[in-house]
């Protein structure tokens, strides 16, 4: 199939896969995806990061129900986002509770509109069944290597189930699962773009081949990307490729693939149109979406402590509630509140939900992903901290962002910072 006649398909109305719809029509990416199942050796995700617009890169982590809220707001203001997609900053599928989630939420809001994620195919057998029914009709999968003697040099490991695989072996996991996720994509009729990372001396001469396996898989277009410069990386020292050697490189995989030629290298929160910004006033919903809003009939903030200072106990293992309010610009304590018995299931959350009616966050140490869907489908978000419970509940009384400082998740991976990953399981 030529590029005009993909022009002349169902999906010529995706910017990313059409490059005359790219003119007319936006995308919205929703980051919901905060962990990562593999790490590349050209790849530091960034959270809380605005300076940089690249793949792995977003301003803010959402929730599923925060980002359907941002969404609302962002439509009322641009007419014509025509594609809705999460694409990280981690991998949709090594966060695949919330991404299934948001997708559910979204597709039963916005039932025209076009559903997308990007991954790098690895956990998406798992999810394969639950996204059928949302009706997601186009998947990019990242395919770098399809010689796992070419992959071993790519990532510097890769997790799968619970198990860390390293070198040839990682790269031999990694291929098997993305074959499987593009067998299984094409079988119930998925539009796929393959996304090749080109590195100079390490997969240019290989192109053809990922193109050639990746055609013969039954994919529908592939979109070759230039490697980006990242520091801290492993190949934060190669050179990009010319852009004769990529024209003469995409000549190559064009025989067995339509090319993609328009690849802006969109960040994971972006909006609009490709190859711009984010407009300030979307940048400013997308941040306002990340923060609990001032409610007079929420007046306070529970925290998850020990003590009734820190934030220092997971929500599943706080017995009970510290309830602070806002008096005289300072966080204040109120009253200490019990928490139900643990023991009963869904039935525990929703009655907490009922405990900490009156509060429009609760701050832990960690959650896990079912008491966090049930705490914010009844309209209270959990917010994973550390730190002092006044330093932390204050921003939230004030309907202000809390500091990237304080909202690392379990473990000492630095949520906020620069991340290559650890292969320890938190990202």
């Amino acid at each position: 199939m030529n590029v005009a006649m993909i022009e002349k398909t169902a999906f010529a109305n995706h910017p990313c896969f059409s490059a005359e719809a790219r003119h007319r029509v936006g995308r919205i990416h929703l980051p919901v995806a905060e962990k990562c199942n593999i790490q590349c050796n050209f790849c530091s995700r960034r959270y809380d990061c605005v300076n940089e617009s690249r793949p792995g890169v977003s301003s803010v982590l959402l929730s599923p129900f925060q980002a359907v809220n941002y969404l609302d707001s962002v439509m009322q203001k641009v007419d014509n986002i025509a594609v809705i997609g999460i694409a990280g900053p981690g991998d949709p599928f090594a966060s695949g509770e919330e991404t299934i989630e948001t997708l559910r939420l979204v597709r039963e809001k916005y039932p025209g509109k076009l559903l997308c994620v990007a991954t790098n195919g690895l956990g998406l057998a798992e999810y394969a069944e639950r996204l059928a029914p949302l009706n997601i009709s186009h998947v990019t999968i990242t395919l770098n290597a399809v010689d796992p003697a070419v992959g071993k040099n790519i990532y510097a490991w890769v997790r799968y189930g619970p198990k860390v695989y390293r070198g040839i072996e990682g790269a031999k996991v990694l291929l098997r699962m993305q074959i499987e996720a593009i067998k299984t994509l094409k079988e119930t009729g998925v539009t796929v773009k393959i996304n090749t990372v080109v590195i100079p001396g390490v997969n240019d001469f290989h192109a053809g081949d990922i193109a050639a396996c990746a055609a013969e898989l039954g994919a529908d277009i592939q979109n070759c990307i230039p490697l980006m410069r990242v520091e801290d990386t492993p190949f934060e020292k190669i050179d990009p490729p010319a852009a004769e050697a990529m024209k003469n490189l995409r000549e190559k995989t064009g025989k067995y693939l339509p090319q993609m030629c328009h690849c802006a290298h969109c960040r994971a929160d972006a909006a609009g149109m490709i190859g711009g910004e984010n407009p300030a006033e979307i940048q400013k919903l997308l941040e306002d979406a990340a923060v609990p809003k001032p409610n007079a009939e929420k007046p306070f903030v529970a925290a998850a402590s020990m003590e009734g200072l820190l934030v220092n106990r997971h929500l599943g293992e706080a017995p009970f509630f510290w309830i602070y309010g806002l008096e005289n610009g300072k966080a204040v304590l109120r009253e200490q509140r019990p928490g139900p018995t643990p023991g009963s299931g869904d039935a525990r959350w929703e009655r907490l939900a009922d405990t900490l009616s009156d509060c429009r966050a609760v701050l832990a140490r960690n959650c896990g992903v079912n008491p966090k869907k049930i705490l914010e489908r009844r309209g209270l978000p959990v917010i994973a901290v550390e730190g002092l419970i006044s330093e932390t509940a204050l921003p939230v009384l004030e309907g202000r962002k809390i500091p990237a400082i304080f909202t690392a998740p379990a473990g000492r991976c630095g949520r906020g910072l620069s991340c290559t990953g650890t292969d320890a399981g938190c990202g």
